[in-house]
């Protein structure tokens, strides 16, 4: 293969990558890099005019997959996501650009965590937070969980109802804009909060025996959009990666010890005991899963180039 072998694919094309495809990438590339063979290097960020240019980078040892990274942009001026992925053998593979890509990898690796965290017969979903992530979470908790009801809350009135409108019909799940946070969690058997809030966007006591909690957005001691209460509370406190959380800059907003998602997968760490537990995981993006992902799309493309 050479560099005009190469295919080039857009946020379209990833938004045709079926979520089932999604979940099964970001499994096996928490697995790996829980048992060290996905490499993956937490954010390294580079000054640019505006802002700053984010790289992660991710592969497997010994040269067992692929190997790529991805860099997007932080400040004022837009830099467009590209990630670029080459084979086993070194040759270029694929040149994904926009930001599907990384908001689905995190959507994929949040279901994982319901997959493996959440009851077995939970169906309820509460979102609190209506954007991207909140969407991506969603698409692909459908994968795992047979979804009868969504109640989704965010501060604008049309934003939360245009997002319900766009999942009833790209969905096809029932879901209801709802006026308050406490409408979307009280009740819920899934809590997914994915907003950009620097301070808790739900009160603790909002949430039952037996629910399980995502937190998508801020979750540093200074700023964090999940009470600290909750994963006091929890059985199971997760995440993709301790190494990422741990390299923020500044500690994680809670003090518990947080295992990795992938020992759960594997099978050497425990998930849920019981039904009444409840369940907690702390979304950092797994540096490389985005290679992993972007993998599985170009082996969707090459099979079905339709």
């Amino acid at each position: 293969m050479s560099a005009d072998d190469a295919l080039v694919l857009s946020n379209d094309d990833v938004r045709d990558l079926p979520a089932t495809v999604a979940v099964d990438a970001a499994r096996t590339a928490l697995v790996a890099a829980y048992r060290g063979s996905l490499t993956g290097t937490p954010r390294v960020a580079v000054p640019a005019a505006g802002g700053e240019l984010v790289f992660t980078v991710g592969g497997y040892d010994g040269g067992s997959g692929p190997v790529g990274f991805r860099v997007y942009g932080i400040g004022d001026d837009p830099v467009e996501q590209v990630t670029v992925v080459w084979s086993r053998s070194g040759r270029l593979a694929a040149v994904v650009t926009g930001d599907e890509l990384g908001a689905r990898r995190t959507g994929a690796l949040g279901a994982v965590a319901v997959d493996l965290l959440a009851r077995s017969d939970a169906e309820v979903v509460g979102l609190v937070g209506t954007g991207v992530q909140a969407w991506t979470q969603l698409w692909a908790i459908r994968a795992v969980r047979p979804v009868r009801e969504v109640r989704a809350f965010s501060r604008q009135a049309q934003g939360r109802e245009a997002f319900a409108e766009r999942a009833r019909e790209q969905l096809a799940l029932p879901v209801k804009a709802v006026a308050t946070p406490e409408q979307a969690v009280s009740g819920a058997d899934i809590v997914v909060l994915a907003t950009r809030s620097p301070t808790p966007v739900i009160d603790p006591a909002w949430v039952g025996p037996g629910t399980h909690v995502s937190t998508v957005g801020p979750k540093t001691r200074s700023s964090h959009e999940c009470p600290a209460e909750i994963p006091a509370r929890a059985a199971v406190v997760a995440t993709d990666s301790p190494a990422q959380a741990a390299a923020y800059g500044e500690p994680c907003f809670t003090a518990r010890e947080l295992t990795h998602l992938g020992a759960i997968a594997a099978g050497d760490s425990s998930g849920r005991s019981t039904q009444d537990e409840i369940t907690f995981y702390l979304s950092t993006g797994l540096a490389g899963s985005e290679v992993v992902l972007a993998a599985s799309l170009l082996e969707a493309q090459r099979r079905d180039p339709g």
